[in-house]
């Protein structure tokens, strides 16, 4: 929610000590009640689940058919003659771009297992490498864009350095905090070493979904299509492999937040009420019954994410234009609507309690409204740095697989390094995604019962609950400005009248 607009703004206007709200029980769901009995599991969103295999299996043979139609021949299966074009000369083999992609997949999987292994020691740097270079490599490939002279491209990357620019100037002073959480998410992570062989595994299952990916993707590059035709066509397999890798990636967000969940609850990994095969149970119930729900979520989350990061830092700057500003909070409140619906907190409600995905959501979003949590979730940059880590790496993946197909075939140079950034992000994504499942672990089990953070770690609740308070305060303060603005208001618009 915004910092002036919240639907609990009565709440928050009156003056709420931090240790009245961190000092009592906070609970949708209370916690002890997984102790003494797991809640009964059913399958949830069965429709997306059905929507998403057939999705899978009809993109798995039509990829298949693109590829093979010019593997070592061309036109084998006789497919150039839907295209209705002549055959260009520059038409290519399978083969020619196939190891294109093949770099790229390294690259990802590389960069993807560096950041697991160098979880515990170096992640600190590496997300402060992510926030502070990520600009600079956007502007440096914006230059060269223009240099190849390719000036969409170019125009694209400068955009989305200034938008990069401009965002972290307009949360600079939240990153300190974001930092304090990230640094007890990989703390929490590093102590459950299956975490990481679990992202292993799912990084693993995507490489082997993006060799027939690839091989379809190589296959459109090849053909003899117009350039216009090909481009809606890649378009079309990215937007299918963006889900595909957003299902695996909040899949590992679900049994990373479950089994997260259990250690908060159960006073530590090692506890004798700990269930056994804690970890197989949490990744039997993600990939059947709450798969589901994984599917739908997957499908909107990252783009509503998105955007209202943005709208959030280009609020906050906006200053006294009452008429930009007036636009800015239409566009707010439209996003800030459905997030109610579709926000990451849900996949932690989807591990613990096994609920639909619309119904945790909505579930969750109340439980930090009504806790007040909400305005501490609002302050966390957490989600963006790491999302800065994804782009970053998608990024030095496009740019292996560029660089080889500007050598190789200068015209194809776009279409190859853009997709290989899509590839790249995916994979490293499932690397980013174990650290901010135990985020997202950590502000709901703080909103539920704020003891489970006390007894994990005492030192981080007390800076929790002193930033809650700061934030409520906050609050409070611009709500009484805006109150008291809009009571000034009328008063001269009444003396006016007279």
């Amino acid at each position: 929610m915004s910092d002036s607009q919240s639907s609990s703004s009565p709440e928050l206007g009156s003056a709420v000590a931090a240790d009245e709200i961190v000092g009592r029980s906070r609970r949708s769901s209370d916690p002890g009640q997984i102790l003494a009995s797991p809640p009964s599991r059913h399958w949830r969103d069965v429709f997306w689940l059905v929507i998403f295999l057939i999705h899978l299996f009809g993109f798995g043979l039509i990829l298949g058919v693109l590829g093979l139609n010019r593997f070592e021949k061309s036109d084998r299966l006789n497919l150039d003659k839907y295209t209705r074009v002549p055959s260009h000369s520059d038409a290519g083999l399978t083969e020619e771009y196939w190891p294109l992609y093949a770099v790229a997949g390294g690259a990802g999987t590389l960069l993807g297992w560096m950041w697991l292994l160098f979880l515990g020691s170096q992640a600190n740097h590496m997300m402060k490498v992510s926030v502070h270079i990520l600009t600079t490599y956007l502007a440096v490939i914006s230059v060269l864009c223009f240099w190849g002279e390719r000036f969409f491209c170019g125009v694209a990357f400068a955009v989305g350095a200034a938008l990069q620019f401009l965002y972290v100037i307009s949360v600079i002073d939240r990153l300190p905090f974001t930092m304090l959480v990230l640094q007890k998410a990989v703390k929490m992570v590093w102590n459950l070493p299956e975490v990481s062989r679990i992202a292993y595994l799912f990084m693993l299952v995507m490489l082997l979904w993006m060799v027939i990916w690839s091989f379809g993707a190589a296959g459109v590059i090849a053909s003899s299509m117009d350039d216009g035709k090909q481009w809606w066509l890649i378009m079309v397999l990215s937007v299918s492999l963006f889900w595909t890798g957003a299902v695996l990636c909040n899949t590992v967000h679900v049994i990373v937040s479950g089994l997260v969940f259990l250690v908060l609850i159960h006073g530590g990994r090692q506890s004798l009420s700990m269930p056994q095969n804690s970890l197989l149970n949490t990744l039997r119930y993600a990939v059947t019954t709450s798969f589901g729900s994984i599917c739908y979520g997957s499908l909107f989350t990252a783009a509503i994410r998105t955007l209202r990061w943005e709208i959030r830092g280009f609020r906050s700057k906006i200053g006294n234009n009452e008429c930009l500003l007036c636009c800015v909070d239409f566009l707010f409140n439209l996003v800030e609507t459905l997030v109610r619906f579709f926000n990451k907190y849900a996949y932690v409600q989807i591990a613990v309690y096994g609920k639909s995905f619309n119904h945790s959501a909505r579930d969750a979003w109340e439980l930090f409204q009504s806790t007040g949590v909400e305005a501490l979730v609002a302050y966390d940059c957490s989600g963006a740095v790491l999302l800065m880590g994804t782009i970053l790496g998608g990024l030095v993946t496009g740019t292996c697989a560029g660089v080889w197909a500007w050598f190789k075939s200068n015209d194809r140079v776009v279409m190859v390094g853009s997709t290989s950034m899509l590839m790249g992000m995916v994979l490293v994504g499932v690397g980013m995604a174990v650290v901010e499942s135990a985020v997202t672990s950590i502000y709901v089990c703080f909103a539920e019962d704020p003891q489970l953070i006390h007894r994990w770690d005492a030192e981080f609740f007390n800076q929790l609950s002193e930033m809650l308070h700061q934030r409520l305060q906050h609050r409070s303060a611009r709500v009484t400005e805006v109150l008291t603005h809009n009571r000034f208001d009328g008063r001269i618009r009444n003396t006016f009248s007279v």
